[in-house]
C-alpha cells in the first residue's frame, strides 16, 4: 500500500507540472531516436546450439520502418510461420535443424541515420547486421583400444564390444585411444581393475595398467555443459587380466598413512602367503642413526590387491630416509609366481599437503588470468611469452604454456589487478617442499653452458642459492609430465609470494613448456 501511495503522488506532480508549462512547451517537438540493438537469446554463449534446440533472436532497435530477417535455406523451423527463410517479426524464434556454421542476417531501414553503442557517430540508414550461430550435433564417441609392448610400442587391437574379455596378462598395460564429434570439452574414462581408476581430460593416449586377476569394464564420457549433451560409452568384461609367469616386480614404495608403508607391486599378490618375518624396515634418520622399527602388521590393500601395507610400531618423519627389504620366501602373486628378494628398496611417495591450495595463490592454473601472471622486468630474463592453456593439464583443464626465447628467459610473478603480489602463508624454521609438473615440447638446441632451467625464489627472505628445479639438460624428458622438487627451510614467518625464474641463457633455440600443479608442502621432522 506505501509503494502504491507513493507512485500514485509521483503520478500526479507529473500532471499537475505538465498542467503548469507555459503553451510554448505543450508543443514540444520529442524526436524519436533512431539506434541499432540486435540481442540474442544465446548471445553471452557465442549464439552456440545444440541441434534440435533454438534461438531466439530480438530486434529491440528504435526508429526501425522495417525490417528482414534471413536464415539459410531448409536449416530452421521458425515458430509460428510457415516461411523458414524470412520474418519482418520484431521477435524470431527459430529451431535450428542441421549441424553447421551459419549467417543469420538482418536488414533494417531507419527513419533517419541511426547509432549504435559503439560510437558516437550515425552508421547509417539502411543497416545490415549479420550473426554467426553454430550448430553442433550429437556428442558422439568412438573408443579404440591397443595392447602395448614390453618396449612401449603400440601392438594390436582389442575387441571393444561387451564380453570381449580381451587377455591382458597381469602387470601389462593397454593404451585407450577416443574420436568425439559434437564439440565435447570435457573427457573422462572410468577404469575399473586398472591403475588409474579414472582419468580426465586426457591430452594424450590414455595409458592403463591391470595387475588384479578378473574381468573389467571400461567407461567413457564426452560431454559439454552448454550447450548441453553428452554421450556415455559403457562396455562391460572388456578386459579379462591373466594370471603371469614373469618375475613380479616391486613398482612403488609410498606412505599410505601415518606409520603405514605400502608396495606396490606390478600384480595383485596372494595374502595367504604374507609372512611379515620375511620383511624388514630401517629409518636412517637426518642425524646419521639407524632405527629398526617392528612391523605390526602387513596384510593386502582391500581394493588394490597388488599392494601390501606394512603397519609399523613407531612413526617415520620426513627427514628419515626410510628402506624396506624383503627376503624371498613365501610370498608369491595370485596366479602362483614367487616375489623375489630386493634389499633397500626406498620410500619417495610421502604423503603431502599443498598449502597453497588453502591460499588465493592459483597454483594449478585454473582460476587466474593472462595478466594475473606478470613479467617482473629483471634483466636478461624479459623476453619470453606466457599464457594459459587447455592444451596440457597434468590434472583439472589448464595449466601455464610459455616460451623462453633464444639466449634469454623469463621472470614471472603472480600479482593481482591492483598489481599486488598474491602471497600464501608461512612459517620460519620449518621444512618444506617445492614442487612442479612440467610438460618441455621442444628443449631447444643446447650443447654448452649453463644449463636451461627453471628457479623458484620467494620474497621476503629469499634464498638465492636454490638450485634448479628442474633443469632441462638434453637427457629431460619431453612430452610428458615430470615433477621437480627441493626441500628448504628458508622461509620467513608471514605471507611469501614466488619469483618463478626461467633461464635460457645458453640455449641458441627457445624452449617451450607447460608448467602445472605448484606445491608448497609442509614436512614432518624429527624432533
Amino acid at each position: 500500500m506505501k509503494t502504491k501511495f507513493k507512485l500514485i503522488i509521483s503520478i500526479l506532480v507529473i500532471v499537475f507540472g505538465l498542467q503548469s508549462c507555459d503553451d510554448n512547451k505543450d508543443n514540444l517537438d520529442l524526436k524519436e531516436a533512431n539506434s541499432r540493438i540486435i540481442v540474442t537469446s544465446q548471445m553471452n554463449f557465442d549464439n552456440q546450439v545444440r541441434i534440435g534446440n533454438s534461438i531466439t533472436f530480438g530486434d529491440i532497435s528504435s526508429g526501425v520502418e522495417s525490417r528482414l530477417w534471413k536464415f539459410p535455406e531448409g536449416s530452421v523451423d521458425i515458430v509460428g510461420s510457415d516461411n523458414d527463410v524470412t520474418s519482418k517479426e520484431q521477435n524470431v524464434k527459430a529451431f535450428f535443424k542441421v549441424a553447421g556454421t551459419y549467417d543469420v542476417s538482418l536488414n533494417q531501414v531507419f527513419k533517419e541515420d541511426a547509432y549504435d553503442l559503439s560510437s558516437a557517430d550515425p552508421i547509417g540508414k539502411v543497416l545490415d547486421t549479420t550473426i554467426v550461430v553454430t550448430v553442433f550435433g550429437e556428442i558422439k564417441s568412438v573408443l579404440t583400444a591397443n595392447y602395448l609392448n614390453d618396449d612401449g610400442s603400440v601392438g594390436a587391437e582389442l575387441n571393444m564390444k561387451e564380453n570381449a574379455e580381451n587377455e591382458v596378462t597381469a602387470g601389462k598395460s593397454i593404451q585407450l585411444t577416443y574420436a568425439s564429434e559434437g564439440g565435447p570439452t570435457l573427457f573422462t574414462w572410468n577404469l575399473a581393475g586398472g591403475n588409474p581408476t579414472q582419468i580426465i581430460n586426457p591430452k594424450e593416449p590414455v595409458k592403463v595398467k591391470y595387475s588384479k586377476l578378473g574381468s573389467y569394464n571400461i567407461e567413457f564420457i564426452a560431454s559439454n555443459a552448454r550447450p548441453f549433451g553428452a554421450d556415455t560409452i559403457s562396455i562391460k568384461n572388456v578386459v579379462k587380466v591373466i594370471p603371469s609367469t614373469e618375475p613380479v616386480s616391486l613398482d612403488r614404495v609410498f606412505e599410505k598413512a601415518s606409520n603405514i608403508v605400502g608396495l606396490e607391486f606390478s600384480r595383485e599378490m596372494d595374502s595367504e602367503t604374507i609372512n611379515k618375518n620375511e620383511f624388514t624396515v630401517n629409518y636412517q634418520t637426518a642425524s646419521g642413526v639407524t632405527i629398526t622399527p617392528s612391523i605390526s602388521d602387513i596384510s593386502l590393500d582391500a581394493v588394490e590387491g597388488n599392494i601390501l601395507l606394512i603397519t609399523l610400531s613407531e612413526p617415520f618423519y620426513n627427514d628419515d630416509e626410510v628402506k624396506i627389504s624383503y627376503t624371498s620366501g613365501t610370498l608369491t602373486t595370485a596366479d602362483v609366481v614367487k616375489a623375489t628378494t630386493f634389499t633397500d628398496a626406498i620410500l619417495t611417495d610421502i604423503i603431502k599437503t599443498n598449502i597453497l591450495s588453502d591460499s588465493d595463490y592459483d597454483y594449478s592454473f585454473e582460476a587466474s588470468k593472462d595478466a594475473e601472471w606478470q613479467n617482473l622486468g629483471w634483466a636478461g630474463f624479459t623476453d619470453y611469452t606466457s599464457e594459459i592453456s587447455d592444451a596440457q593439464a597434468k590434472d583439472g583443464l589448464k595449466s601455464m604454456y610459455i616460451e623462453m626465447a633464444a639466449n634469454d628467459g623469463m621472470i614471472m610473478g603472480h600479482r593481482n589487478e591492483a598489481g599486488e603480489f598474491i602471497t600464501f602463508p608461512t612459517k620460519e624454521k620449518t621444512l618444506y617442499e617445492i614442487g612442479v609438473w612440467v610438460y618441455i615440447t621442444d628443449l631447444g638446441n643446447y650443447t654448452s653452458g649453463a644449463l636451461p632451467d627453471l628457479r623458484f625464489y620467494w620474497n621476503p627472505n629469499t634464498d638465492w642459492s636454490v638450485g634448479s628445479n628442474p633443469a632441462f639438460g638434453n637427457d629431460f624428458q619431453t612430452n610428458k609430465w615430470v615433477y621437480a622438487s627441493f626441500r628448504t627451510s628458508g622461509f620467513a614467518d608471514g605471507n611469501s609470494s614466488f619469483m618463478i625464474r626461467g633461464f635460457n641463457g645458453a640455449n641458441p633455440a627457445p624452449i617451450k613448456l607447460y608448467m602445472d600443479n605448484i606445491t608448497v608442502a609442509e614436512l614432518k621432522l624429527r624432533p
